[in-house]
């Protein structure tokens, strides 16, 4: 008995190894196409003016032109966040669908909603003379929201698988050493021998 047992015991292991590594990917399904959009879109975003006509680029190194339109921090640090998160981890996460990756991607795109509305603000208080907030910078803190709400449905999704599987693979344990026990009777029952009709003539 120990070598069937043995093999549906390893059987069980790879079952749980796979178990474990598809819990570890996202499968946003149709969400995946929106959110492909949406990377490009805010990819866009880099070459449209942020305000007046410096555009998302200059910002990012901040050149002579963003520095004499008087670029505030919040921009410089909104598109920085907007690239590796909105688009360098957002794209990694579609490729490889991972969850960890998709986790980080809606971290930091959490993280610039935040600074992308500080970023508005801050050009829509401007000192006098200077321009306000450019249809690039609008877009693409918009974007990057949307980029948000769709991660955060696609790991919530994932999240709850995980927490189901897991809880399964629980009861799964506690079940076993009751399983274990009817079996043991089971085999101590098979082990004695039939009685003998004759026996006792």
């Amino acid at each position: 008995m120990s070598g069937p047992a043995s093999e549906f015991d390893a059987y069980r292991s790879e079952l749980e190894a796979a178990e474990r590594r598809v819990a570890g990917e996202i499968e946003p399904g149709a969400r995946g196409l929106v959110l492909a959009i949406l990377v490009f879109v805010l990819a866009v975003t880099f070459i449209l003016p942020h305000t007046g006509s410096v555009r998302g680029v200059d910002v990012l190194v901040a050149d002579d032109n963003a520095i004499s339109a008087g670029i505030a921090v919040p921009s410089r640090i909104f598109t920085w966040l907007s690239l590796i998160f909105g688009i360098g981890f957002s794209m990694l996460a579609l490729t490889t669908r991972r969850w960890t990756l998709a986790w980080i991607a809606l971290a930091g795109s959490a993280v610039a909603c935040a600074i992308g509305m500080l970023a508005v603000w801050s050009r829509q208080t401007a000192a006098e003379g200077l321009p306000g907030p450019g249809i690039g910078l609008i877009l693409g803190w918009l974007t990057v929201i949307l980029l948000t709400f769709h991660w955060a449905r696609v790991v919530w999704t994932r999240t709850a698988v995980q927490m189901a599987a897991e809880a399964e693979r629980r009861q799964g344990a506690a079940d076993n050493p009751a399983r274990s026990l009817l079996e043991g009777f089971d085999r101590h029952g098979d082990s004695d021998p039939p009685l003998d009709p004759d026996r006792g003539r």
